[in-house]
């Protein structure tokens, strides 16, 4: 792969790359890099970690950085469908990504912040997020999988989570454990994947994603440094950063329609003479798009909205662009007919990695419930 010139890159006043600079550059990289890479992600042979650095350098890790109280996730979605209009794995990895800068940058323990947050926002850290087990537990569908114990300067940890993605044996993710003997008191952290009594197992190959670094994680009595507390009471924090949990997983989906529009218009030459008696044509596919973009900008703007009907809008925009995920690329198979069957198209590709946008936490079900339980 050829080297990218990151150092051309516009910078603002703090020293950061301006927004359209970084979805730019990453929007290159997608098209160049990570192109010829996306089967081989898609069918586990392939796990870009040098591509993430490059991300990282691009500055694809750093834009939703907390300024006096307030952030705009706008850049950091935006580049995330960059990479999701090539790759859905990429994406959804690039959200791993985002999420654990998220949480280090909203930590209360200054001593993490400054330890991580230049290395995850960079991606000389690279990691992910433990929270689709936390995540169902707060809503009623499961109980917590970790279980820690106060020691001196930490907690020992035990349990296992099933699936964590964008992992290796030096990067690190945020979960939460429940504290023993003490029931609804959580506590949110870094798990340090190189630590010894911490142990990654490779899991079942999957319909698609399997070049996504995911593992099923086990903690065999692991100690948890105090200084590796992202949230010693966990669930003020998973309000805080909740939404932006959230909306960053927007980018995922926007991506994948966007080319599964071009795909539609791709076959329109050929087919379009059949084509035009199926139901679903781009145009709608189009004004959707633009309706969900549009919607996940303004509240991409205001991620620590604590208004109950801002949280709402945004269970209900999470919902809204599965559904069409798996809608656009269901189409996109039909209007590409059997030339979209073969292992060889990317609309086989697109359609099972819309069903993961549809699946993964919070899933299609879960995002129901939560809004016949708001």
């Amino acid at each position: 792969m050829s080297p990218v010139a990151v150092s051309r890159l516009p910078v603002d006043e703090a020293g950061d790359h301006s927004p359209a600079s970084v979805v730019a550059e990453v929007a290159a990289i997608a098209r160049r890099d990570l192109a010829p890479l996306a089967a081989g992600i898609d069918d586990g042979t392939v796990y870009p970690a040098e591509l993430l650095r490059r991300l990282g350098d691009a500055g694809a890790w750093g834009t939703h950085k907390p300024l006096n109280g307030a952030a705009d996730l706008c850049c950091a979605i935006q580049s995330i469908s960059a990479l999701g209009e090539v790759c859905g794995a990429t994406a959804f990895m690039a959200w791993c990504q985002n999420t654990l800068a998220w949480y280090v940058m909203n930590s209360g323990n200054p001593a993490l912040t400054a330890r991580f947050a230049e290395g995850v926002s960079t991606g000389k850290i690279l990691g992910g997020t433990g929270l689709s087990n936390p995540m169902k537990t707060f809503f009623g569908i499961e109980k917590f999988k970790l279980r820690g114990r106060k020691v001196d300067g930490g907690y020992v940890i035990r349990g296992a989570l099933p699936w964590v993605s964008n992992l290796g044996p030096d990067h690190f993710f945020g979960t939460i454990f429940e504290v023993e003997g003490k029931p609804g008191e959580i506590v949110m952290f870094l798990a340090d994947c190189s630590d010894p009594a911490i142990t990654l197992t490779p899991c079942q190959p999957f319909l698609a994603m399997d070049g996504t670094g995911t593992y099923g994680v086990q903690f065999r009595d692991a100690f948890i440094s105090d200084d590796l507390i992202l949230a010693a009471s966990a669930g003020p924090f998973v309000k805080k950063i909740r939404a932006g949990f959230i909306l960053l997983q927007a980018g995922m989906a926007t991506g994948l329609i966007r080319d599964c529009i071009a795909i539609m218009n791709e076959v329109a030459g050929p087919l379009g003479h059949v084509n035009r008696f199926l139901p679903q044509q781009p145009i709608d596919f189009q004004d959707l798009l633009t309706g969900l973009e549009t919607e996940t900008m303004q509240l991409a703007r205001d991620p620590y909205n604590t208004d109950d009907g801002y949280w709402r809008q945004v269970v209900a925009l999470r919902l809204k662009a599965g559904e069409a995920s798996v809608a656009a690329a269901h189409a996109a198979m039909l209007h590409c007919g059997a030339r979209g069957y073969l292992k060889s198209h990317r609309a086989q590709r697109r359609l099972r990695e819309a069903y993961f946008v549809a699946i993964v936490t919070p899933a299609t079900k879960q995002l129901r419930k939560m809004l016949a339980e708001a």
